[in-house]
């Protein structure tokens, strides 16, 4: 989490294309088996530099991931499964899976049901190697922020993956498995994704406080608040807003890293970073004025790229519903 924050204190799109398993290596890590396990993330150890990507967005099924319409048909001839499907904002997706001169050969996981009428317990995902024939990168998207990053549209028209592609065990069983291994998934990252907006909001902050100190504007710590003028009030509520995101980010890392079950950190960590990652830099941005609109300066690009971490990987919204569900105890249909 401390890496990932620090690169994206640089550039939260270029961290995003730095070479690595992303969510795809997330994906088989948290539904796969020991030999997929051993098969499919043995690239992102080799010498060419490597990216894996999730497919699991669509038109219609974004947050509620349990709705995808992809489907995946067993071919009872061939042992091969059959994908159909529209996935849209695929971080990475362009670059994990058409072939570049200077990167190995990644993979796509897409989600799709194996059973439309079994809802989330038809939900299952497969490892689509790179080049897949059927396979296609059909629109890399234009974005508010992290443009560094390629965001892409993925169609797959009768594309073709070996049987023990379906990641978990090859038994088609009508269980949520499949459901609770995307949930697994999102558990994981949502930390590190929170950790990038951070990362973000550091530097925002950073450069606000720098440019007062240039023009004469010193943070006078430990006086009542009464006595401190409005600048400084402000630059401390986003220093203490960053510090409190931080240590839940912190706290919902280490239950991930010591086997401890953290639905409710991982959302709660991601919901604040994404609240205070949009206020930090709108602030530093409104305090500076022409400074901070100013394309002379990073800050306005930190603006744009803040925004993204209150939305993929969940939205704040679904994230509080998860959190809600958590503490409450009520199901997803109670909460609407």
């Amino acid at each position: 989490a401390a890496q990932i924050e620090m690169l994206a204190w640089g550039d939260v799109g270029f961290y995003l294309v730095t070479p690595g398993g992303g969510l795809g290596a997330a994906a088989v890590q948290a539904a796969g088996t020991p030999e997929q396990k051993a098969k499919f993330l043995a690239r992102f150890m080799g010498e060419k530099p490597t990216l894996g990507a999730m497919c699991m967005t669509e038109a219609g099924a974004g947050s509620d991931t349990s709705s995808i319409r992809t489907r995946a048909v067993l071919d009872e001839k061939t042992n091969e499964w059959i994908l159909n499907g529209e996935k849209i904002f695929v971080t990475a997706g362009d670059k994990a899976f058409n072939e570049y001169e200077k990167l190995g050969k990644g993979f796509l996981v897409v989600w799709a049901s194996i059973d439309p009428a079994a809802g989330r317990a038809g939900m299952r995902s497969f490892v689509v190697e790179g080049g897949t024939p059927g396979v296609k990168v059909t629109k890399l998207e234009e974005k508010l922020g992290i443009r560094a990053s390629d965001t892409a549209a993925i169609s797959l028209v009768d594309a073709r993956v070996p049987f023990d592609h379906i990641l978990g065990s090859p038994t088609v069983e009508k269980t949520t498995t499949g459901f609770k291994g995307a949930m697994a998934t999102f558990d994981a990252t949502r930390p590190l994704v929170a950790a990038s907006g951070l990362g973000v909001a550091r530097a925002a902050l950073e450069f606000l406080k720098e440019k007062l100190a240039e023009n004469g504007v010193e943070i006078r710590y430990g006086l009542p608040r009464q006595k401190l003028t409005n600048i400084e009030r402000e630059v401390i509520d986003c220093e203490i807003m960053l510090k409190s995101a931080w240590l839940m980010v912190l706290k919902a890392v280490w239950m991930a890293d010591n086997k401890q079950p953290n639905a409710l950190e991982s959302s709660m960590s991601k919901v604040k970073a994404g609240d205070v990652g949009t206020k930090i830099t709108q602030k530093a941005v409104e305090i500076l004025g022409p400074l901070g609109y100013s394309r002379e300066f990073l800050l306005e690009k930190w603006f744009r790229d803040a925004k993204i971490t209150d939305i993929y990987e969940g939205t704040g919204q679904i994230n509080r519903l998860v959190v809600a569900r958590q503490i409450l105890g009520y199901s997803g249909a109670e909460l609407r």
